[in-house]
């Protein structure tokens, strides 16, 4: 048994606890989870993996090492399954356990592992769109897609769907999670596009300013349109979790998938095919229903 306290150098400050934030920074769902509960976290210090730190707490996103080597440390962990999986959920060892999960996503694999709660999509904290948008937003995943898939849906669809987003929005940025070098190399001779790696920029921002909107099959890329009631063209799926999702969610929605980047129906989308989706507004807190737990943690002495 390890007990885990806090102490302040300071006896009559208020109690600060620390927690350690983690996540897979080649993985855009994960990126997406915990910047969003970050913003909830305001009066809790805040540590990332490269700075020596002995949180009370760690947040981890889709990072399942991260989860064993802490946990094994001693350090209560809160442990976010993130992105969409078409089998089975890896068991992670966590206090509390949770899976990005709408109620919309039904008849999905067990999670393996019990307890493990469902939490809905995990909208942006700002929810307001800008009055004069201009331009597109690429969202690419390619998480867990081999060499050949990815170098194949870069060179045949997302060069020409750049040009032509450059074309018709006047200027196109791109955002990916894994192979951005490979990304940016191919697209470095595209004039008008700016290629950014998803762990770097905050793309809530990007798709608030944005005029039109095409992504990868993510939780992050539904979140987003769901959230703001935006249009959103899928980008050919990357794997089978992709194809999953994309699958699942054309059941419900009228929405495009961009096999061909000229045709037009690409960049005119439906406005906001949102409501089979649910509109409770109860949901959009979810970040902030996560922080809580993890502020709990953070600020009450843990034994186990």
């Amino acid at each position: 048994m390890a007990v885990l306290s806090r102490c302040t150098e300071d006896p009559g400050a208020p109690a600060r606890g620390h927690v350690l934030l983690v996540d897979e920074p080649r993985l855009l769902d994960a990126s997406t989870a915990r910047r969003r509960i970050a913003g909830h976290l305001t009066e809790l210090d805040v540590s990332y993996p490269t700075a020596p730190s002995t949180p009370d707490v760690a947040l981890v996103c889709d990072a399942p090492e991260a989860a064993a080597r802490l946990s094994g440390q001693g350090v209560p962990v809160v442990y976010l399954h993130c992105r969409h999986r078409a089998t089975e959920l890896p068991a992670v060892p966590a206090v509390t356990r949770l899976v990005q999960r709408p109620d919309w996503l039904s008849g999905l694999p067990p999670t393996g592992q019990d307890p493990l709660n469902a939490v809905q999509l995990l909208a942006p904290r700002r929810l307001t769109r800008n009055r004069s948008r201009s331009g597109c937003l690429v969202l690419v995943s390619a998480y867990e897609a081999d060499d050949a898939e990815r170098a194949g849906f870069t060179d045949t669809f997302l060069r020409p769907a750049a040009a032509e987003a450059v074309r018709r929005a006047g200027h196109c940025d791109v955002v990916c999670d894994t192979g951005f070098t490979a990304v940016r190399k191919a697209l470095g001779p595209v004039a008008g596009v700016r290629v950014h790696r998803a762990a770097d920029v905050d793309f809530d921002a990007l798709h608030a300013a944005a005029e039109t909107f095409l992504a990868s099959p993510t939780l992050t890329a539904v979140s987003l349109a769901w959230a703001r009631n935006a249009p959103l063209t899928l980008l050919p799926p990357l794997g089978p979790d992709q194809r999953d999702l994309a699958d699942r969610l054309r059941r419900l929605v009228p929405i495009e998938v961009a096999e061909d980047a000229r045709r037009p129906t690409v960049w005119a989308p439906h406005p906001g095919p949102w409501a089979p989706l649910g509109s409770d507004d109860d949901a959009r807190r979810e970040a902030q229903r996560i922080a809580r737990r993890v502020r709990q943690l953070a600020l009450i002495p843990t034994v186990f």
